[in-house]
Formats: C-alpha cells, sequence, structure tokens
C-alpha cells in the first residue's frame, strides 16, 4: 500500500519525503486510517475504498500516552505543565506562610501609601517578624503603631530608623517623606521588623482587581480546556 519510491499515482502527504499512499486495498470493503505526525503537526488520512479523506484520528482511536505530541498540543501540555508547578511552588509557598503566620514568626501587611517610594511602593506586601527574633536598628524597616498625643492608636505606618535608640523611642522617616515622624516609637509600639518585601501582588488582592482577575483565570481555562480537545 506504501512505496518508499518518488513515482507513482496518489496524494503526496509530506512535501519533500517520499511517501506515497495508492487507493486500493486487498479487501474492497476494508477501510485504512493513517496517521503522522511531524513538526507541522498530525495529519491523518482514511483510506475508505477508492476515496482518501483528511480527517482527524480522534474521532476513531485514542491515542495511547507516550505518542509524542505536536502542535497546538504542544503549546497546550507546556503550558499546563507549567501551571501544575506553578501551582505546586504557590501551595508550598501558602502552606509555610500559613504555618509561619499561625505561630507569630512572620506577618504580611499591604503597603497602601508612597511614604516609603522607590523602596517600598504601594501595593507591594511586606513580609515582618517580631523585635523579638530581629532586634531593630538604625536602617531597618519597621512597622509600628502610629499613636495621638493621647495615646490612642490611628494605625500602623512603616518607615525606616535613622537615629534614636529603644530606650529613648526610635527616630523614623519615611524614605520619601520630606521630614521624621513627630512619634518616637518604642520597642512595645513595634509590631515587626521588615525582613522581605514583594513587590505588586498587593494590587492584586484589591476588590476591584479580583473583580478583573477571577473572570481572567476562568477565560484562561476555558481556552486550555478548549486546546485540550483539540
Amino acid at each position: 500500500m506504501s512505496h518508499p519510491t518518488s513515482t507513482g499515482s496518489g496524494p503526496h502527504l509530506l512535501g519533500a519525503t517520499e511517501l506515497w499512499i495508492e487507493a486500493t486495498a486487498d479487501v474492497p470493503e476494508s477501510n485504512v486510517l493513517i496517521t503522522i505526525s511531524d513538526t507541522s503537526g498530525e495529519h491523518t488520512y482514511l483510506i475508505a475504498g477508492e476515496q482518501i479523506i483528511e480527517t482527524k484520528s480522534s474521532l476513531f482511536v485514542q491515542a495511547p500516552e507516550e505518542r509524542v505530541v505536536v502542535g497546538p498540543r504542544i503549546w497546550y501540555t507546556r503550558m499546563t505543565t507549567a501551571f501544575r508547578w506553578s501551582g505546586y511552588a504557590l501551595a508550598i509557598v501558602l502552606l509555610t506562610f500559613s504555618v509561619l503566620s499561625f505561630s507569630g514568626t512572620v506577618k504580611a501587611r499591604v503597603v497602601l501609601t508612597g511614604s516609603m517610594v522607590p523602596t517600598i511602593n504601594p501595593g507591594d506586601i511586606i513580609l515582618t517578624t517580631p523585635p523579638t527574633n530581629v532586634t531593630p536598628k538604625i536602617g531597618s524597616i519597621v512597622a509600628y503603631v502610629g499613636r495621638r498625643f493621647d495615646g490612642t492608636a490611628v494605625g500602623v505606618f512603616s518607615h525606616r530608623i535613622i537615629g534614636g535608640d529603644a530606650q529613648e523611642g526610635f527616630i523614623v522617616k519615611g524614605d520619601h517623606n520630606p521630614s521624621p515622624d513627630i512619634q518616637h516609637p518604642k520597642i512595645p509600639d513595634i509590631t515587626g521588623v521588615v525582613i522581605f518585601i514583594i513587590p505588586i501582588i498587593g494590587r492584586f488582592l484589591t476588590p476591584k482587581a479580583l473583580m478583573i482577575t477571577v473572570p481572567l483565570i476562568f477565560g484562561l481555562w476555558l481556552i486550555f480546556d478548549a486546546l485540550k480537545n483539540e
């Protein structure tokens, strides 16, 4: 049925390669399904009597897992593998952070202001650890409870220590601010010392961002699912 020669009749399936298919069979009622895979994709032909019909192999047989995938399926396979390993990595990070957060070793906070630009930008996430684990010193970025003159807490600020000490109180200042903060926080006011900064991620945790991100992820999932069935 196939001849490794450059002469004969019938369709030429693979361009310059020497493979010819003759529209004949030993049994008149028999049908033959031929699938050829190369870098350009998968080509399937059904020989039914004297007719040769281009089709898809998935309509007739299920290919074994070890068969080499080509065309769009290569892209799909690579993307799903990347997403799978990214998911594993994210799960490990979240699990580790959950354990550390539950134990009080590490806390996360989304920065909302630009007082520490360019070191810390709005939307960045800072990871802090209590001052009992890392001693605050000049140059450290600390998160401290800001208070009014009557001692009422007004919020948490993340600024850099530029002077002072633990006994008299630290002098803190935002890198982007023109002058130091009025309050001089002491150790009881400091909730944590910044040990790591995760850029941008905090911007995707706002309600508006989640309204965009969730449908986008769902849309990507639909695309991958459609490619899977190609």
